[in-house]
């Protein structure tokens, strides 16, 4: 059997075309292209602002420095994501606050967030975990409240909604990947979009140096005069990865549609299979299915992982809870069983292949793997 891959990514021609292009143009790095994009990726958001960076790391680190958190401040988070969620808040000089989740989402878990506000709080930070929405109406109500700002960790949730909400709505930013196994990518990439145009114009100076002009007019025909006015990083998107991304835009919901048939066979056939739960789609949220996660026993989950991927499917494990990874461990003291609905699907969960290429037949491959691996495990 030909191996089946946890992910592929889908470059077409009209991809090719456009980096071709990009590479005949004078300015390889943030120009013309770069513009294009953003004003692109805001208009399918339905948002006023987005800014091209170089990951969805930048995007949430110069969203917080955009935002004047510092050290002193608090953000509040989950435990259940990539670790780059709360490394961001360190690279900012905050402290990382975490809340458990909800057991059947692993999102935020919103009625836990008011009990870890502190007078040093400054920002709620929520993860769209595997692309579905949190309660955003409800995130947002605590945040006008306490007067906190929101910052969307939305790398999984390109094109999630929930309760009539799309994703970059309720927050003061929400922030993107555009790594290989997204919903769109450019190999490594990321934005921010929100409604705020002087946060925006904030974030412009901080993701260059915090230098006001760009390099396509410093070296334009006239001579321009530039000023440093902040501490600023090198996160500028360039024109090739930028090029690259507005034919991913175009067919985003097309790959969408895909990802959501894969995910609905799934779920039709693996629904009911004795020792494995499905996280929760709900009723009310439009899924961008970034991950298809199983939650299997987790004393079974090493053994499992390592047979389907001897019989050729490619799996993931996403994610071990941040607050048991070493360097977390060590630097705040943090322990097991502190965040224990975060922990248990940290322990048990799977993700499945699922992407635009892959077929029904290859998923069908993936299906008889996994209940045969259930019943030969005892599930």
């Amino acid at each position: 059997m030909e191996r089946i891959e946890f992910f592929k990514h889908n470059i077409g021609p009209r991809e090719i075309r456009d980096v071709n292009r990009a590479l005949r143009e004078l300015f390889l790095t943030t120009g013309r292209e770069v513009e294009r994009f953003e004003r692109a990726f805001a208009d399918f958001l339905g948002l006023p602002h987005a800014v091209g960076v170089t990951s969805c790391t930048g995007a949430l680190h110069i969203s917080l420095s955009g935002l004047e958190v510092g050290s002193g401040d608090e953000v509040i988070t989950t435990p259940l994501s990539f670790a780059a969620t709360t490394l961001a808040i360190l690279h900012a000089a905050a402290t990382p606050v975490f809340v458990d989740v909800e057991p059947d989402t692993g999102n935020l878990d919103a009625s836990r967030i008011e009990a870890a506000i502190t007078p040093r709080t400054r920002v709620i930070l929520p993860v769209h975990l595997y692309g579905q929405m949190c309660d955003m109406r409800a995130i947002r109500r605590i945040a006008r409240k306490h007067g906190l700002a929101v910052v969307e960790d939305a790398a999984h949730a390109l094109e999630a909604a929930r309760d009539g909400v799309r994703v970059g709505e309720l927050g003061d930013a929400a922030c993107f990947s555009f790594y290989p196994t997204k919903s769109i990518t450019c190999g490594e990439g990321g934005a921010v979009a929100t409604t705020s145009a002087e946060l925006a114009g904030k974030l412009r100076l901080l993701r260059y140096h915090g230098m006001n002009k760009t390099a396509a007019e410093r070296y334009g025909k006239d001579q321009v005069e530039y000023e440093i006015t902040c501490l600023g990083w090198k996160y500028n998107m360039d024109n090739i990865k930028a090029a690259l991304l507005a034919g991913q835009l175009e067919r985003a919901w097309k790959f969408h549609g895909k990802r959501a048939r894969l995910a609905a066979h799934y779920r039709k056939k693996l629904s009911g299979v004795p020792g494995i739960r499905l996280i929760e789609e709900l009723p009310e949220s439009r899924h961008a299915w970034h991950l298809f996660t199983l939650l299997v026993p987790p004393e079974k989950r090493a053994e499992f992982v390592r047979r389907i991927k001897a019989a050729g499917i490619g799996v993931s494990i996403n994610y071990i809870p941040i607050h048991l990874l070493q360097f977390f461990r060590e630097k705040f003291g943090f322990k097991p069983g502190m965040f224990p609905a975060a922990e248990a699907i940290g322990a048990s969960a799977v993700c499945l292949p699922l992407y635009p290429k892959l077929t029904f037949r290859e998923a069908d491959t993936v299906i008889a793997a996994v209940k045969a691996l259930a019943r030969d495990l005892k599930f």
